[in-house]
């Protein structure tokens, strides 16, 4: 099997590095924000964040036509700083908590999917952060 080379993508949230990282890794906050477009949503989280720990977050199409469970195994869970988590023995993803001021970059690097196009892939994982942005945005006080 070929593996191809991590996918990057990012965002700027305002707030601390810990606000960022509780938006990121609460469950009901993922149910909020974790879905790539408005037709989607995420109606169960769970993940037990620790290394070894597993996580499981369903993706639905709203209209109920077709859904997926994106679950994986948390290698690494540094609060505030890296997370990494592996989707199968193949990809990997590893995010990062990189403060900027009064701003937050959040930064997620990943294996791509082979099955996929790269440009479909980070159009997709894109979406998704930028749901995140939007999240941490509207929670954002001061």
């Amino acid at each position: 099997m070929t593996t191809l080379a991590p996918i990057t993508v990012s965002v700027e949230v305002p707030g601390t590095v810990e606000q960022a990282w509780i938006a990121f890794t609460n469950t009901s906050a993922i149910q909020a924000w974790n879905f790539a477009s408005p037709d989607w949503h995420c109606p169960g989280a769970s993940n037990d964040l620790k290394p070894g720990g597993s996580f499981c977050y369903r993706m639905e199409a709203r209209d109920g036509s077709m859904g997926f469970d994106y679950e994986g195994t948390f290698k690494e869970v540094s609060p505030y700083r890296r997370l990494s988590f592996a989707l199968g023995p193949e990809r990997e993803v590893l995010v990062e908590f990189l403060s900027r001021g009064s701003a937050t970059e959040v930064r997620q690097s990943f294996t791509p999917d082979t099955e996929v196009s790269i440009e479909q892939q980070r159009a997709g994982w894109q979406a998704i952060m930028d749901n995140y942005r939007t999240y941490v945005a509207s929670h954002h006080e001061g």
